[in-house]
């Protein structure tokens, strides 16, 4: 954030929430409604588990992330990438239906939420007219250069629908605290150099960003993407500000809306997930 620009305090309590409670193992269906989640298909076939039963985390733990537990810093960064690295690839025009899925409002199933507003919107009103809604790259195309090609352009674990203006009034710009608020998107503040999003995705941004930096590290003819702790990055292969992104993170666990769409891109989209998202703490564990 330039210098003239003032910070703020968080604007929302910290959320009590355990990243466990609603994150299914590849075998077990997504859900947020039910008072327990299964963590195989033996204890969803006989009923509630029981008080030793492996939770959904661990389980994928004992499977998905098996090569990463108990790996810290670099070699943690390293087998999360190995890991998360086998997916499923699309098209940019692929990424339109995704969405579609993976943002799908739970409350009314014809509409996408908005990243940055917030809005419940029809799945049918994307495109590229004010009041539509376009595909939103997190961690802007022109940081490392790699357009929508196949590849870090049309990953869905950074893709998210958003308002079209609002979309361009982010541009390209890094991520930090302050600004000024936009009239459009209330909670949403913006400067010369930087955006901040609503309380309420702070941690999504800042994890969907981290995502991007462990999965592409400079193979497949893609640059190395690296955060920093600046603003104003430009073309470079790095969005900034780090210390703020760990402190999104911190302050703005995932909830079940972010927890369900890891599990729908795992399950029906490109068959990897956010490991930040599943794990929160791994952030601290790579970035120290």
């Amino acid at each position: 954030m330039s210098a003239h620009s003032a910070r703020r305090r968080w604007r929302r309590p910290l959320l009590v929430a355990a990243a466990a409670a609603s994150i299914a193992v590849p075998s077990v269906a997504f859900a947020t409604d039910s008072a327990t989640d299964s963590a195989t298909d033996s204890a969803t076939d006989s009923g509630p588990a029981d008080s030793g039963a492996r939770t959904p985390v661990q389980a994928l733990d004992d499977t998905y992330y098996k090569d990463a537990i108990g790996k810290t810093g670099p070699e943690l960064k390293a087998a999360l990438h190995t890991i998360i690295s086998d997916q499923t690839k699309l098209s940019y025009d692929q990424v339109w239906d995704a969405l579609k899925k993976t943002d799908e409002d739970p409350g009314n199933t014809s509409n996408v939420i908005l990243l940055y507003t917030g809005r419940s919107q029809s799945k049918d009103t994307n495109g590229g007219n004010p009041d539509e809604w376009n595909r939103e790259h997190v961690w802007a195309k022109s940081h490392g250069d790699f357009g929508t090609s196949t590849g870090p352009g049309t990953d869905v674990h950074h893709l998210r629908p958003t308002d079209v203006s609002v979309n361009s009034t982010r541009g390209s710009k890094d991520f930090d605290n302050g600004g000024e608020e936009l009239s459009e998107a209330p909670g949403n503040f913006t400067d010369d150099d930087s955006y901040e999003p609503r309380d309420q995705v702070k941690g999504d941004v800042a994890r969907m960003i981290l995502y991007m930096a462990v999965r592409y590290d400079g193979e497949d003819g893609f640059a190395d993407l690296e955060p920093n702790d600046q603003v104003g990055n430009g073309s470079a292969p790095a969005i900034g500000r780090l210390s703020v992104l760990k402190q999104w993170n911190d302050e703005d666990p995932p909830d079940d809306f972010e927890k369900r769409r890891n599990q729908v891109i795992f399950d029906e989209v490109q068959h990897n997930r956010n490991p930040f998202i599943d794990h929160p703490e791994w952030v601290a564990d790579i970035w120290k």
